[in-house]
């Protein structure tokens, strides 16, 4: 006769704790949003079981950027040049499909300087997690603002923003990006169902992630405030996660809640709240961005999906291993080879 042994609730399926997915303690402000991110991806990746040594951590220049330091210390590491962040986690990918890649990047590191290589990086719907902090303000040079900053907000000081601001969720869903989500430090719940649908990802996952700075952006007159986010956050739905690994009986009525199967079998539960919503509509994501843009409302929940988009990786054909580890055989054209392109050049 067999016994079922349970696992103790404080490790996860691979035996681990969640002090094991933790990394170096903040140095950031007090009550920063980004350390509220810090806390969901930590929960994210231990819910999952993912193994930390198999992740890689990216990030670029800016007080967003020091995130990656707070969790997985195990994981492997690498700071970019200011924006160039989507062109180390890309060359990362191509070399070796085998790591998790989440990159943690800034509302100025991605929509200003960082701009041109976000774009293309969403083009080629690269596997990467990729996490904007969203402050609407420049932290780590005093505040000015940045891109994302709502048209006709107000800084401490009084300076009003008279710039339009570019809606990284639009973006990145009229540059193909497969999974483009919306959520709030402040919303641990919604956040962590998304960091983990989009874990479960095969392609670019972007989240744009309200992110208070509690320095220079959360008085009255921001719209990046926590008191302004939770008085006009809107849900698209309640999001619930289920991992492949699990097999979760799921009590819904019929006909309210919509069901996102990943590649990996995972499933994303969408229930219907005031409206009934198709994240698989592209046109209708963008539409409702722009009538939430107008009406100042912030718009949380997963915004659009396209699970059966193909990966950059999978366009190319790339095999599994790691690239440094193919045998010259494999990597070496044969002359016949070399014969055809010489021709073809004549």
């Amino acid at each position: 006769m067999s016994t079922v042994v349970e696992r103790p609730k404080n490790v996860n399926r691979i035996g681990l704790t969640m002090a094991d997915y933790r990394g170096a303690d903040s140095t950031l402000c007090a009550g920063c949003g980004h350390d509220a991110i810090t806390s969901q991806i930590i929960k994210a990746f231990w819910e999952l079981g993912i193994e930390p040594h198999r992740v890689a951590k990216m990030s670029g220049i800016g007080c967003s950027s020091k995130t990656p330091a707070y969790f997985l210390n195990r994981a492997h590491g690498f700071n970019a040049v200011h924006g160039r962040m989507p062109a180390v986690a890309t060359g990362a990918m191509l070399a070796n499909r085998q790591l998790i890649c989440i990159g943690v990047s800034g509302d100025g590191d991605t929509a200003s300087i960082g701009l041109g290589q976000f774009c293309h990086m969403l083009r080629r719907n690269v596997p990467v997690v990729y996490v904007i902090e969203d402050n609407g303000v420049y932290g780590l040079t005093k505040g000015q603002f940045s891109a994302t900053a709502d048209e006709g907000s107000r800084l401490k000081t009084g300076v009003i923003n008279d710039l339009p601001a570019i809606d990284c969720c639009s973006l990145a869903i009229e540059m193909g990006c497969s999974y483009v989500a919306r959520s709030f430090a402040g919303d641990p719940k919604q956040l962590v169902a998304l960091l983990e649908g989009a874990l479960a990802h095969n392609g670019t996952a972007m989240l744009d992630v309200i992110s208070p700075c509690v320095t220079f952006n959360n008085h009255e007159g921001s719209t990046k405030s926590y008191k302004y986010a939770k008085e006009h956050e809107e849900l698209l739905h309640e999001i619930g996660f289920v991992p492949f690994f699990e097999q979760i009986q799921v009590d819904y009525d019929e006909g309210t809640t919509r069901e996102v199967e990943m590649h990996d079998g995972s499933r994303l539960l969408l229930k219907k709240l005031a409206r009934d919503y198709n994240p698989f509509d592209r046109r209708e994501a963008l539409r409702i961005l722009e009538e939430s843009r107008q009406t100042g409302e912030v718009l949380t929940g997963l915004v659009y999906v396209n699970p059966a988009c193909k990966s950059f990786l999978d366009l190319l054909h790339l095999c599994d291993e790691p690239l440094a580890t193919l045998p010259q055989e494999k990597v070496r054209p044969p002359q016949q080879a070399l014969d055809r392109i010489m021709a073809e050049l004549k």
